[in-house]
């Protein structure tokens, strides 16, 4: 079958190569983490597929590249349309894929995908600009030139919507686009790909090549063809990817794990604090950006404690089809089997399990709610990513032990901090090492802002003019005052 319906919608389980649907001789299954139904076959792609992706967005290259600012803009915007267009198909077809709650799909992750676009294309025709400079009399010009063929190979926590936002940008840039999403959620990507179709963008411009890591994965960031390589995922196979890359010297932007603090101070809002605590569970556990490590002061922890629980209490887990619903699934038994082995060391380990540190469920992916006070600052628990529904809460007495707790992991991604005292919020996060802090809130997003982690949690920064930074070629020219036939100098 080269097709499949999925929640009512059609969905194409080929990849998409030059403006072709290929097929494979081989697929590899598919199935929905809300009951492990079996939801298609998907073309599985390797060498043989990226070699022709490769192709193709290098023959589509020139072209692309030659558009003007204005052209491109102007599909990425008919992009973002039919994006706004089909979003409750969009919505349904990764809920049923990938277990995140439908609301938040409706609500915020996919109106974020044509808000990437739009955004890259606005800021392509408004705000991609370095005002020329002098050196002795000569003048400076900065330019952003396209790079060449992107590699994007992407996570299945949010998978739309961390693809777009990384194709977003190479398309505004001017470069080609190959694709490998996540194995376990490859579907809305599919859907993507008959999108560009609909905006009109040129075929090889926007590739799809689908399967396995270790298999099309590799091929792609080995390619000699590939000019830039963006991945998000984990440490150990970041580091696969950047052995690759070595090799043909193509630059990397590695987006990670963390490990990242919420740091409760005594003068914090009680209420905003066990709120902000309670986001950490967002998406059940499954966001690279959560302070799981909840740092809490000494004087404020049994009465912090005793509400989080409450609050914890009152999460509805359950079909994240149902508006109701507060958490759904983890995406893949061999997931719910990894999270699910931390905490059960830790519980041996001899750690106070406060409560959840279950499945809820013998026959499902649902994980309780887990908070856990770890023995030691070096516990498993304490120093690795579980990216599950699993937070640890250890105390401090001084605002430089809450910080050196804080920076105590090799990750640095993100921290949250809760507190009343803006002088101690300043003085605080000027000390935290993370790409990004929130004050007195979480999730705040703006693509102006320099996105990316510190230490092993990634690197690079992406955002605004970050990104076009990745996937341009950036160029100053020098023009002398000297040698015109007309004798003006450009300016």
């Amino acid at each position: 079958m080269t097709t499949v319906t999925v929640a009512g919608v059609e969905v194409d389980t080929r990849h998409f190569i030059g403006g072709q649907r290929v097929s494979s001789a081989e697929t590899f299954a598919d199935h929905s983490p809300i009951d492990g139904a079996h939801l298609a076959d998907i073309a599985r792609g390797g060498r043989n597929e990226v070699d022709a992706a490769v192709t193709a967005a290098r023959a589509a290259f020139p072209g692309w590249a030659a558009t003007t600012p204005a052209q491109r803009a102007e599909i990425m915007h008919r992009i973002a349309d039919i994006v706004e267009r089909r979003l409750e198909e969009l919505a349904i077809v990764e809920t049923t894929d990938n277990g995140a709650l439908l609301r938040s799909h409706r609500r915020g992750v996919m109106p974020r995908v044509a808000h990437n676009f739009r955004f890259f294309a606005d800021y392509l025709i408004n705000d991609l600009h370095h005002e020329p400079f002098e050196t002795r009399g000569h003048t400076n010009i900065v330019s952003w030139d396209p790079a060449g063929v992107t590699a994007l190979i992407t996570p299945w926590n949010a998978p739309l919507m961390l693809a777009t936002w990384k194709i977003a940008p190479a398309l505004a840039s001017g470069d080609t686009v190959i694709l490998k999403p996540a194995e376990w959620t490859p579907l809305t990507a599919s859907i993507f790909a008959d999108i560009t179709v609909e905006a009109g963008l040129p075929a090889g411009v926007f590739n799809l090549v689908q399967g396995y890591g270790e298999e099309a994965g590799a091929a792609l960031v080995a390619h000699s063809g590939i000019s830039r390589i963006s991945f998000t995922g984990s440490v150990p196979t970041a580091k696969l990817v950047a052995r690759a890359a070595a090799e043909n010297l193509t630059p990397c932007s590695f987006e990670l794990g963390g490990k990242s603090p919420t740091i409760i101070f005594d003068d914090s809002d009680l209420d905003l604090a066990v709120t902000l605590a309670t986001e950490q569970y967002d998406n059940a556990g499954q966001v690279c950006l959560a302070g799981t490590r909840l740092l809490v002061h000494e004087t404020i922890a049994p009465q912090f404690k005793e509400a989080f629980a409450e609050r914890v209490s009152r999460i509805k887990q359950g079909d994240p089809r149902d508006e109701a619903t507060d958490m759904g699934p983890q995406i893949h038994p061999e997931h719910l089997e990894r999270i699910d082995g931390f905490v059960q060391r830790a519980r041996e380990s001899g750690a106070d399990i406060v409560f959840g540190g279950n499945r809820a469920g013998a026959d499902n992916l649902y994980y309780q709610p887990t908070l856990i006070h770890p023995r030691t600052p070096s516990d498993e628990i304490v120093c690795e990513e579980v990216f599950g529904p699993v937070l640890t809460m250890q105390t401090f007495s001084s605002d430089e032990e809450a910080v050196h707790m804080a920076n105590g992991t090799e990750f640095g991604l993100a921290a949250v901090v809760a507190t009343g005292d803006r002088a101690r919020a300043e003085r605080v996060t000027k000390q935290l090492v993370a790409g990004t802090i929130w004050v007195n809130c979480f999730f705040v997003r703006d693509l102006r802002a320099p996105f990316g982690g510190s230490r092993k949690s990634g690197v690079g920064r992406e955002g605004g003019t970050w990104s076009f930074d990745f996937y341009s070629d950036v160029k100053n020219t020098v023009f002398s005052p000297n040698g015109w036939k007309d004798g003006a100098a450009h300016g």
